[in-house]
């Protein structure tokens, strides 16, 4: 995994500042394989807060990440309360293949 422990920190403690202590929130894409350099920070985060909340939770998070950890792209993917049914393909490769952090 190509995220420092500094860095892992700092994502874990935001989501659960933003989106509460059960939120979970994964690493998944290019930064997941230590071969590679480079490459976004792609996060994952499961959340019991509806739409709007969570969608107001993103918005903070990623604020308060490109201050923390540099001006660096980062994509934030958010599954929250109220999204029933069979969840699109990225959502189900970045819970399967992702590590959670």
């Amino acid at each position: 995994m190509r995220i420092s422990e500094r860095e892992r920190t700092v994502i874990r403690d935001a989501v659960r500042a933003f989106f509460g202590e059960d939120a979970v929130v994964y690493l998944y894409g290019s930064r997941m394989d230590d071969t590679r350099r480079g490459g976004d920070i792609d996060l994952y985060i499961e959340t019991r807060l509806p739409f709007g909340e969570a969608f107001d939770a993103r918005t903070r998070l990623a604020l308060l990440l490109q201050e923390r950890l540099g001006e660096q792209k980062i994509d934030i993917l958010v599954r929250h309360a109220g999204m029933e049914g069979d969840p699109a393909p990225i959502y189900r490769v970045a819970r399967e293949n992702g590590i959670r952090i």
